[in-house]
């Protein structure tokens, strides 16, 4: 036996017939549902709860936040976009065009989450433009929360359907 028939039987290369792949589906999108701009949610909830001290720490892990993704944004965005946008191009084509079905799986995981980058760095942009605070920042917050969340909704109901259909188009692989 070769290493790479090794590899491939230790690694299933099928990834949406593999559990370790929806594992990490759902980790995925329930880490990012959870932190809000790095920001973990129960902050949040404890900063509208209780106000005071929770509030303050609140504002200034925003404020730590944001002005390091904008400072992100600002030194190397055009260079994260170029890099993105070629992985991202060479995952579709790989994927859809040669029929590799970890790069389906892989771009099925990273489209989705790019939508999300680009969420978090328009939060950022408003939030540094208007300075809210109190609850106008809990709002903003929130709805960015739940704005990540939708696109999770629609990008694992997608991926279980396509999942769904190349298991059963392919079959059983024995």
């Amino acid at each position: 036996m070769n290493w790479t028939s090794t590899l491939f039987e230790v690694i299933d290369m099928r990834s949406f017939s593999n559990l370790w792949f929806w594992i990490a589906l759902a980790v995925m999108w329930s880490s990012v549902s959870h932190w809000v701009l790095g920001v973990p949610y129960d902050m949040i909830q404890r900063a509208k709860k209780l106000g005071g001290q929770a509030e303050l720490d609140l504002q200034d892990m925003v404020r730590i936040n944001v002005n390091r993704l904008l400072y992100i944004a600002n030194v190397s965005g055009l260079v994260l976009l170029t890099v993105v946008s070629f992985i991202l191009t060479s995952l579709v084509i790989l994927a859809f065009l040669y029929d590799v079905e970890i790069a389906q799986a892989v771009f099925l995981l990273a489209f989705p989450m790019t939508l999300v980058g680009a969420l978090s760095l328009n939060t950022a942009k408003i939030i540094a433009r208007d300075d809210p605070q109190g609850e106008a920042l809990h709002k903003r917050l929130s709805s960015h929360r739940v704005a990540t969340q939708f696109i999770g909704m629609i990008s694992i109901f997608v991926t279980a359907m396509y999942g769904m259909y190349k298991n059963l188009a392919v079959g059983v692989w024995l």
